[in-house]
């Protein structure tokens, strides 16, 4: 029995404590810490949970039994608290974002190296049917090479959203939207495109005014193959659409998934490829779904990887990947520069607080609570 802690009890680590919970047969959650600990309390009385509660994560460290530590705290926190539960010998699941710079990833990586222990970044979105089969679809290679990429993270969030104490602070946040909203959808582009070798990129904020940090931005991209990307990244976007589309030499595909193919008449202009639409529908609907979705799946995996010893499927240098992706949108947007892929600790935006030097203050916070109710949250949104 795989015994269970999760630092940090706020609205992300319902989705842990479900999953957890998913697998009573293989896991146990023994210990949950949060430095307000009567929300942790509220959390093991809602889930009945057998769990010692902690206001220190130092403290639960100390405990011997703890095999796997879930880091659900704000973003600036992920690396000491995942660098010191490594170290403490226990395996890691943190939340996106994977840190607050490059260098605090590397020495998480670095960390988990020494320890010999896990260490696996949340990508959840990773873990789902749809996303599984259209990456197997662009490896076969049935819709030809991948020509323009197009990625549209479109959220909707109310002003007061920033007024929560550490949200919309570069230096506790660690960003806006491109970072902690389209994060996930950065990391399905890259995981099924590949880096790309150069960033462009504009943003904004258009609607948030009690936060330093962007509501919405765009980003061009360049892939080694010459193929073209798009991502635009927002809060200011109501209904939530959100979707990938990848437009190959002979088809496009996309989540939510839609296909349509097209070949030349003699006069260049396009007629429906009916054949080769059948093709990739086939191939598509033949793929297994997998087993489990979501942080279920993800936290399946982590738990699969400590019974059996096998490497997780996201690990800190996927993790990294995703930071890098985004650092590199930051960096062309405050400096109005084509940024060049992959990022060196040279680089100004490798460390916190040289990165923190160079963004800009879009407004100053003007709001700061300790805690929101019991409201909904979403968690995926659409796709």
């Amino acid at each position: 029995m795989i015994k269970v802690a999760i630092i940090g009890t706020g609205s992300i680590a319902r989705s842990h404590i479900e999953a957890y919970q998913s697998f009573s047969e293989r896991c146990d959650i023994v210990a949950l810490c949060d430095i307000y600990p009567e929300k942790a309390e509220a959390y093991k009385e809602q889930y009945h949970i057998s769990a010692q509660v902690y206001e220190d994560y130092k403290e639960l460290l100390q405990d011997q039994q703890i095999d796997l530590v879930s880091v659900c705290t704000p973003p600036y926190t992920h690396a000491f608290i995942a660098i010191d539960s490594l170290m403490a010998g226990k395996n890691v699941l943190v939340e996106k974002p994977m840190a607050s710079s490059l260098e605090e990833c590397d020495q998480m990586i670095e960390a988990a190296r020494e320890s010999g222990r896990i260490l696996s970044i949340v990508a959840q979105n990773r873990f789902r049917s749809d996303m599984a089969k259209l990456k197997q679809v662009l490896d076969s290679g049935l819709a030809g090479p991948i020509v323009h990429a197009q990625v549209d993270s479109f959220w909707w969030r109310g002003h007061s959203y920033y007024d929560l104490w550490w949200r919309g602070t570069w230096e506790k946040e660690g960003g806006g939207c491109t970072l902690n909203h389209a994060v996930h959808h950065l990391d399905e582009l890259h995981w099924m495109m590949g880096m790309p070798t150069q960033v462009q990129a504009m943003m904004a904020n258009v609607s948030h005014d009690n936060a330093q940090v962007e509501d919405i931005s765009m980003a061009l991209f360049r892939f080694e193959n010459g193929a073209i990307g798009q991502a635009t990244s927002s809060v200011v976007h109501h209904g939530q659409e959100q979707q990938l589309i990848f437009q190959g030499k002979d088809a496009r595909v996309s989540v939510p998934w839609k296909l349509y193919a097209s070949r030349s008449q003699e006069n260049g202009f396009p007629i429906r490829d009916d054949s080769k639409e059948e093709q990739i529908q086939a191939f598509y609907e033949q793929l297994p779904e997998v087993r489990y979705e979501h942080h279920q799946g993800q936290i399946d995996n982590v738990l699969t990887a400590i019974e059996l010893g096998d490497p997780v499927l996201i690990g800190g240098v996927q993790g990294r990947q995703t930071l890098e992706l985004i650092t590199a949108i930051y960096e062309s947007a405050f400096t109005g520069k084509t940024v060049t892929l992959p990022l060196t600790p040279d680089d100004v935006f490798y460390k916190k607080e040289t990165l923190l030097e160079n963004v800009v203050h879009f407004y100053e916070k003007s709001t700061s609570i300790t805690n929101f109710g019991d409201n909904q949250i979403t968690t995926r949104g659409n796709y």
